[in-house]
């Protein structure tokens, strides 16, 4: 039975103790933005409230990214991932594409 991940932001997990340190993982996404969500998200900046295509995309783009980290944490052996930052950047021409860029540590947890 696989072990699931422990992902966190902090850089100790309450009640394990850090028996191994494995060096520092990344995991990068980019995703562009297309016609009909930049039209879709005009209409949300003209009439208010929230746009649900650029909602989706970041949670789709931000999953990617953390999956990817975990992965690579995996290959190394580690069961957990401490002291976790994401960041976002828009990137292309204009700011069309989004990129998401998770790091952190990998470890071993007891």
């Amino acid at each position: 039975m696989k072990q699931k991940m422990i992902v966190t932001t902090t850089n100790t997990v309450e009640g394990y103790s850090i028996t191994s340190y494995l060096g520092i993982v990344t995991g990068e996404t980019i995703l562009g933005a297309n016609v009909f969500k930049d039209f879709m998200a005009g209409l949300s900046d003209v009439f208010g409230g929230r746009s649900k295509a650029y909602e989706t995309t970041l949670h789709e783009a931000r999953n990617s990214a953390l999956g990817e980290m975990m992965e690579r944490a995996s290959a190394l052996g580690a069961n957990a991932i401490i002291g976790v930052d994401l960041d976002y950047e828009t990137v292309g021409q204009g700011g069309s594409m989004l990129m998401v860029n998770a790091s952190g540590t990998a470890v071993v947890l007891e």
